[in-house]
């Protein structure tokens, strides 16, 4: 990318996980980068290295987009700067695993803030400059867990398919626009995700090899430049999520529940 058409990329979660290796892929792409998640020093870090690395402008802008106000407070930091956003990545996210009579509830709550409230702001805040302009990029990270209702992690599932069926949605209204919007559905990835979500129990991933968010990241990064709508990377992921369509509703949740049930 020359620097005629330099372009900025806000990507959210961006201290871990997927959200890091994105960040390194659009910087090795010639974009600038907004940094966005809760630890400053690991996004300042990343900072460094990429600006080391690639020459990039990295702003680091820390936020708990679990919060109501955060988007909003997060948007007016950007036009402080005089920041014009090309490409949104809505990375940030987080699941909890367990019966839904059980688990936390301020943690659901902050849940859905986070994976689908803020997501939906933050596009709604910054979609109209990128119509404006012409061009631009929406990629919202979802999961292989939006094809299908989710027993043992309720509100992560419900929240995942939000994200796709928005995402489909807005791709549809902005055809023509010049900005296009990627639903990327990953399955089970190796990365803090599964920690945080007190997911170690679950035959879903105890003691299985998962793939890297290094490899994940690069498939999802490449769909976005692609303007793909919905991404499903792996065939056997593939395969698993369109298969629901042709099962019983109730077989398909039966089956989600006795994949993600503890192992013991």
């Amino acid at each position: 990318m020359s620097s005629a058409a330099k372009q900025t990329a806000l990507i959210t979660g961006a201290s871990s996980g997927l959200g890091k290796e994105l960040a390194k892929l659009y910087a090795k792409d010639g974009y600038d980068l907004v940094l966005v998640a809760r630890s400053q020093d690991k996004l300042e870090a990343l900072a460094k290295e990429l600006t080391e690395a690639h020459g990039t402008k990295a702003t680091v802008l820390t936020s708990d987009l679990s919060k109501a106000e955060a988007p909003a407070l997060l948007v007016k930091a950007l036009e402080q700067r005089n920041l014009q956003i090309d490409a949104l990545v809505n990375n940030a996210g987080y699941g909890l695993y367990g019966p839904f009579v059980k688990t936390d509830l301020q943690k659901e709550l902050e849940m859905i803030q986070l994976n689908v409230t803020s997501l939906t702001e933050l596009s709604k805040r910054l979609l109209p400059g990128m119509v404006a302009r012409g061009k631009g990029q929406i990629l919202n990270v979802a999961s292989t867990a939006a094809f299908q209702p989710g027993p043992l992690m309720a509100v992560y599932y419900a929240t995942k398919t939000f994200v796709l069926f928005l995402s489909e949605a807005l791709a549809s209204e902005l055809e023509g626009t010049g900005v296009t919007v990627t639903a990327f559905c990953p399955g089970p990835t190796e990365s803090g995700f599964q920690a945080e979500a007190q997911l170690g129990s679950s035959k879903l991933v105890q003691g299985k090899k998962l793939p890297d968010a290094q490899s994940v990241a690069a498939l999802g990064y490449k769909a976005a430049q692609k303007g793909k709508r919905v991404y499903i990377p792996g065939a056997l992921n593939y395969a698993m999520a369109n298969s629901v369509r042709f099962l019983p509703r109730d077989a398909a949740t039966a089956i989600v529940k006795m994949a993600q049930a503890p192992s013991s």
